[in-house]
């Protein structure tokens, strides 16, 4: 099982230096590099599209990925012009995890319909799909086709576990709201349905006082067959080197 790490903390503070932070995880040995799309709930997450191009740039061979976009924040070729131009700095390192979104305040703060963020979800998906695909569709010409497109992982819950087995390349699951027993029954449910790729994120690591239940946690995901789990290191938690090590006992 491979080991992600997030970019930014979900917490009050400041978050850290995007470069410098980078750096120190892949020496760290983390495998993936993560952002989730935050807005208005009174700490900065740093704009996922900025983030993963510094982190690129700052990086090589490390996979970079968003954990996840809110589709329904976004115009879709607005969006479709974000994914293409980063990945014109980081080519085939993305992966672009997505979600109809959860909290109202991150539409509340865009002046976005929170209620209606399913519908738009599956309104607005097939047209970023194009766009990101081609380059261009009936009403925007973006470019040329890349020549690949990012894998597209879902990120949600409930029913839709099985939707992200059927019509994606894989699934992020939430580790922040969730508890083990609930991420592993799900994911028996995605591979029951045809699933490829499963990612728990974001396991939150708050304490350097006592790692062994992350350490369990992540020995139950392995054992449990996910491909990947990413943790988001809280402000002054334990180094990364103590967190990577956790897979190595």
């Amino acid at each position: 099982m491979r080991l992600g790490a997030t970019l930014a903390n979900l917490a009050p503070g400041p978050p850290p230096p995007t470069a410098e932070w980078a750096k120190r995880l892949v020496g760290a040995g983390f495998e993936s590099l993560w952002i989730h799309q935050v807005i208005g709930r009174g700490y900065l997450v740093p704009d996922p599209f900025v983030t993963l191009a510094v982190a690129a740039t700052a990086t090589e061979g490390v996979e970079v990925g968003t954990a996840t976009v809110q589709i329904p924040l976004h115009h879709p070729a607005d969006l479709a012009h974000k994914v293409l131009s980063l990945m014109a700095v980081c080519g085939d390192r993305l992966t672009l995890g997505v979600s109809p979104g959860s909290t109202e305040v991150d539409f509340a703060t865009l002046d976005r319909d929170h209620a209606a963020r399913f519908r738009t979800f599956r309104e607005n998906l097939p047209r970023v799909r194009e766009l990101i695909t081609r380059g261009r569709d009936a009403h925007a010409d973006l470019g040329p086709a890349p020549t690949r497109v990012p894998p597209l992982l879902l990120g949600s819950w409930g029913k839709n576990v099985e939707r992200a087995a059927r019509e994606f390349d894989g699934w992020l699951a939430s580790g922040y709201r969730t508890t083990p027993d609930q991420i592993i029954a799900a994911h028996e449910r995605f591979r029951a349905a045809g699933g490829g790729r499963a990612i728990v994120c974001a396991v939150p690591v708050d304490s350097d006082a006592d790692l062994g239940p992350t350490g369990e946690a992540l020995h139950r995901y392995a054992e449990a067959g996910f491909d990947d789990v990413v943790v988001v290191i809280a402000p002054g938690g334990p180094d990364p080197e103590r967190v990577r090590a956790l897979l190595d006992r």
